[in-house]
């Protein structure tokens, strides 16, 4: 990207205050989460018997209390940032590879091919993803990169779409007649002149994905179908904490994990359409 696009991009992401304060705390997250070791002020899965030290409020010691095992939940916020973060992340990445290849294939040939390959991701977005994400950790009880394969194996249809129907409009441009008139192969044509002209709404997409990976992963976890111990994420911090009388007693040990997770996948959502306005604002309808 030229100097000058760089900063018109620039100046368009930043007027939109949202979407540039939400860039700022996803890498204030993205630091804790990485450094956690540095800012961990106890170890997080060590279990204090003590009586005194169960269900601690905030205090100086713990920053934002213990859980029903005495944890310290300030240190095993970081940590579980990790988790839920490379969930997002790995989703993120195979939903994008499977999604745009898929996409770009039906989009590129079209005809009879673009119409089952089409049909084919109809049937799967007919489908309720949660449940269909449920029955497959329930069934391979996976770790977290299993998790992560799962989510993006039942997620990247819409991307799908999306890629799809950009290479339908952009197949039809001059520069790809020109591309054919030279000789070029359809591989070529397709990874050289045709994907670059949707990264845009890729990278865009991809953002958002991260954020509906964090939340599914989340609601796995809280099931108890997601990462299992010793490895913990937000969401099985919160479903430690989902009983009712634990609830009432020690309701720190929910709010903050759900706080962190709410946040999340908000920031999340408006630096996503802070790019999407920022880079091109004809995507709006993406």
């Amino acid at each position: 990207m030229k100097s000058g696009l760089l900063y018109d991009f620039w100046r368009a992401f930043h007027k939109n205050r949202l979407a540039a304060l939400a860039g700022v705390i996803l890498l204030a997250i993205f630091f804790l989460a990485i450094f956690a070791p540095v800012f961990a002020t106890h170890n997080p899965t060590y279990i204090r018997l003590e009586q005194e030290q169960i269900k601690l409020p905030p205090t100086a010691a713990h920053f934002i209390g213990t859980d029903n095992l005495g944890r310290d939940i300030w240190s095993r916020m970081l940590f579980g940032a990790r988790i839920s973060l490379l969930v997002g992340f790995l989703t993120m990445i195979i939903t994008v590879i499977i999604g745009v290849a898929y996409g770009a294939v039906s989009g590129y040939y079209g005809g009879k091919l673009d119409f089952m390959m089409m049909c084919f991701v109809d049937i799967l977005l007919s489908l309720p993803t949660i449940f269909l994400v449920i029955i497959l950790a329930a069934f391979f009880k996976p770790d977290f990169f299993g998790i992560a394969a799962i989510i993006g194996m039942t997620s990247w249809m819409r991307t799908a779409r999306l890629v799809r129907g950009q290479f339908l409009s952009l197949k039809e441009e001059e520069f790809v007649m020109a591309a054919r008139a030279l000789g070029y192969s359809n591989c070529r044509i397709i990874f050289v002149h045709l994907l670059p002209n949707v990264r845009a709404l890729i990278i865009i997409n991809a953002t958002l994905l991260i954020a509906q990976a964090v939340l599914l992963e989340s609601a796995l976890s809280f099931l108890g179908f997601g990462v299992q111990p010793p490895q913990f994420s937000w969401g099985s911090m919160l479903s430690s904490a989902q009983y009712i009388v634990f609830l009432k007693e020690a309701p720190w040990t929910a709010f903050f994990p759900g706080l962190a997770i709410f946040i999340t996948v908000l920031c999340f959502n408006f630096f996503g359409e802070g790019l999407r306005d920022a880079w091109d604002p004809k995507l709006k309808n993406y």
